[in-house]
């Protein structure tokens, strides 16, 4: 006889890095709306498949019709995974994703003008690869999610680079290394040497403890075969 526990499903359980997107409504709604539109005119994609946090701290307890401010932005595209900030007082908070708390302060971020990326020639526009000629401090956050980032130094701790593309670090890799930010699978991290706090690569990743101890202090690889994020010796 199979008892019940025996018989229970597997349950696989995966962590999952990725940093969403946060907005803050201001007042007067109208007028933030307007300017969240002229944003979405520069840039149409910006907003596509992208996680939201919406932050309404910045809101008066009185503010009518919050409710009507989420379906607005869903009218634009605009997909919104939780809120934070929010009145207790406020109605269907929980319809809107739920309250989320314990997140860091997010950096700003430059919404880049697409119609302006199509008017340049090929020798005006911005490049694709990223190069930082000096070591990335503690506490500094790298993020370039149209290509790779090359760092010629050291990244220290608490640091963080997060790409669209590849990695490449001409230096000891302290921090955090994020690549593949974007979707693309086929993304790689490169170091001279291997100190890492945290490698992901499209989200799947592998802290410090879960790391070949073999590995450290040497120049390393990883990439990503299916959904497992190996690593390999360079020398």
């Amino acid at each position: 006889m199979v008892s019940v526990s025996d018989s229970r499903p597997t349950i696989r359980v995966r962590g999952r890095s990725f940093m969403a997107l946060v907005l803050t409504p201001e007042q007067p709604l109208a007028d933030w709306l307007a300017a969240l539109d002229a944003q979405i005119s520069r840039a149409p994609a910006f907003f596509d498949s992208r996680p939201v946090l919406l932050d309404l701290a910045a809101l008066p307890r009185e503010q009518p019709d919050v409710a009507g401010l989420i379906a607005k932005l869903a009218e634009r595209g605009i997909r919104i995974i939780g809120t934070e900030g929010a009145h207790p007082s406020w109605k269907g908070v929980e319809k809107w994703g739920g309250p989320i708390t314990g997140g860091k302060g997010g950096r700003p971020l430059e919404v880049p003008d697409e119609r302006l990326s199509g008017a340049l020639s090929p020798q005006a526009a911005e490049p694709a690869s990223l190069i930082i000629e000096q070591p990335v401090r503690s506490g500094q956050s790298i993020v370039h999610e149209a290509g790779d980032v090359t760092i010629i130094g050291a990244v220290a701790w608490g640091a963080e680079i997060i790409a669209g593309g590849s990695i490449h670090v001409y230096g000891p890799l302290r921090g955090r290394a994020i690549a593949g930010f974007s979707g693309h699978k086929g993304a790689r991290i490169f170091c001279r040497k291997l100190e890492a706090e945290l490698l992901a690569i499209d989200g799947f990743y592998k802290t410090a403890e879960d790391m070949d101890r073999a590995l450290f202090g040497r120049a390393v690889h990883a990439w990503l075969d299916g959904e497992a994020l190996m690593m390999a010796a360079l020398d």
